[in-house]
């Protein structure tokens, strides 16, 4: 394999992801305009990795950062379905415009292979609480709906253009490197940032909302198989554990590794939010050979384990506490 792009190589999945790439021996080239990802997560390997800085929503841009390269793992994106709710326009620039600048420099410059790191909100109301692949799609939020125009157009270039894509469905992804200080923090960072700082964790609705959890190790394993698997150009995986946990089941889990109870306040739920998501992975068992070898509550004590322990992190916790105090 020659060299690898990483979009959104500076973000948690996509710096998680060069890590895994480098361990393999690839040349590793990284897309990010640090809008949300984090400098700090590639400085440990600033040395074995070549940067581009920029805006996938220019075309220039995603040109100059793909030429040259056989695969394109597209992690870059405007997360955060709260942040869709109050700007949609935005979501849809970075999200699908985005992505549809990846394909188009991918295709002019003959790339081998786009991943594309697609979303669980794609399905946002398609009945039924297990998703499967086949199952139509009906996404509730704007940042649903972006996700899957983006999955749309990756389906459309691999049959009009003939470039390899896959898209891959992510599920409630967690781990290291996940930012526990931002508005639109993920549940499980904000749970444990609130164990460890003692504060109340905020529960947006009753708390019985379930969602698929998967740790972060399980998604770069995805990405590697999908990357090189023979046969499945144009086709869609669910990536997850297959497994639903409610969200106050998540905080008492959380509390448990901690050592510690954790204070708990409700809010009303947000608009765009799904009740339950859980996902069929037996697709990317039988054609990725993936397999989710690291459960739940694994996840959660490697994920508090660093938070905990990793001084890089202490900037961000240090943050969080002068922004809790702010508002309190």
């Amino acid at each position: 394999m020659g060299r690898t792009l990483v979009t959104g190589g500076a973000g948690f999945i996509g710096s998680n992801l060069v890590d895994a790439l480098l361990e393999r021996g690839h040349d590793v080239r990284v897309l990010d305009n640090f809008s949300t990802g984090d400098r700090r997560n590639l400085m440990h390997v600033a040395g074995a990795i070549e940067i581009v800085e920029g805006d996938m929503r220019s075309f220039e841009r995603a040109i100059t950062a793909v030429r040259g390269c056989d695969l394109v793992l597209h992690q870059g994106a405007l997360p955060s379905v709260p942040r869709s709710v109050r700007d949609p326009l935005t979501s849809n620039d970075t999200n699908a415009t985005g992505t549809l600048n990846i394909l188009l420099a991918a295709r002019e410059m003959g790339v081998q292979r786009v991943v594309y790191a697609s979303s669980s909100s794609c399905y946002g109301l398609t009945p039924g609480d297990v998703k499967r692949e086949d199952m139509p799609v009906a996404p509730l939020s704007p940042y649903g709906v972006s996700k899957f125009s983006g999955e749309a157009y990756c389906r459309s270039f691999t049959e009009v253009y003939g470039l390899e894509t896959v898209a891959l469905r992510y599920f409630n992804v967690f781990g290291p490197r996940q930012n526990p200080v931002s508005e639109y923090a993920a549940v499980i960072p904000n749970f444990i940032a609130a164990a460890l700082l003692g504060e109340r964790a905020t529960i947006y609705g009753d708390g019985e909302q379930a969602r698929d959890f998967t740790y972060i190790d399980n998604v770069i394993a995805a990405n590697l198989a999908a990357a090189t698997a023979p046969g499945i150009a144009g086709e869609v995986f669910n990536i997850a554990c297959g497994r639903r946990s409610t969200i106050n089941e998540l905080v008492a889990a959380i509390g448990d590794i901690a050592g510690t109870e954790i204070r708990t306040r409700y809010a009303p739920a947000r608009p765009g939010e799904v009740r339950t998501s859980q996902a069929d992975v037996t697709k990317a068992r039988e054609w990725l050979g993936y397999e989710p070898r690291i459960d739940l509550r694994e996840g959660l004590a490697r994920t508090f384990e660093y938070f905990t322990h990793d001084r890089s992190l202490l900037p961000a916790i240090d943050e969080r506490r002068r922004w809790v105090a702010q508002l309190t």
